[in-house]
């Protein structure tokens, strides 16, 4: 059996793209988004878990993100970790809930944003690329063991080739579509 798998070849490229997608997601861009927060992991019962599994979080204005903590006793915690995120943010706590007002970007920290994007960018390329060598390999052994022609090993070369090329045009189209709207092009 021919150990070259189209499909799986085809989901591992798209899981590069998609998790590229999420990471752009979470890079800020000046306007708030439930996304933001996706990393911040809270220290609660012992254990640590995503804010969303701790609260409600929601985007009421467009620079504004609230967080409404489900128990009260968690509010210290879930404060700490969104200071300690790294996002450049002041939670300001009223009784149970914490409003997150988004500050307008500096040049400078959109200069950092639009190089994470492209570091995520190239993250996700090198993903893709070695996607293209294990299916390149697969190709490879199958010839060698005469599961496959010379011509059909060419031909699905080619195929692979074509699924890099249109997935990183795609990994491409994003980043710069994201670096865009971090520098408010």
């Amino acid at each position: 059996m021919p150990s070259y798998d189209k499909a799986d070849v085809q989901r591992r490229m798209h899981g590069a793209v998609e998790a590229l997608k999420h990471d752009l997601g979470g890079l800020r861009t000046g306007r708030a988004s439930t996304a933001l927060l996706d990393p911040v992991q809270v220290e609660v019962y012992g254990a640590n878990m995503p804010l969303n599994q701790v609260a409600t979080v929601s985007v009421p204005e467009p620079r504004l993100i609230s967080v409404q903590v489900w128990d009260r006793s968690n509010m210290n915690a879930v404060e700490k970790a969104i200071r300690s995120a790294g996002l450049g943010i002041n939670p300001i706590t009223d009784g149970q809930m914490i409003r997150l007002p988004i500050p307008d970007l500096t040049e400078e920290r959109r200069k950092e944003l639009a190089k994470l994007a492209s570091q995520y960018a190239e993250k996700a390329r090198i993903a893709v690329r070695n996607v293209r060598r294990d299916a390149m390999d697969a190709l490879k052994n199958d010839e060698k063991k005469k599961e496959i022609s010379e011509d059909e090993h060419k031909r699905l070369d080619t195929e692979v080739q074509k699924m890099t090329d249109d997935t990183i045009k795609e990994i491409d189209g994003a980043a710069q579509a994201k670096e865009k709207e971090i520098l408010n092009k």
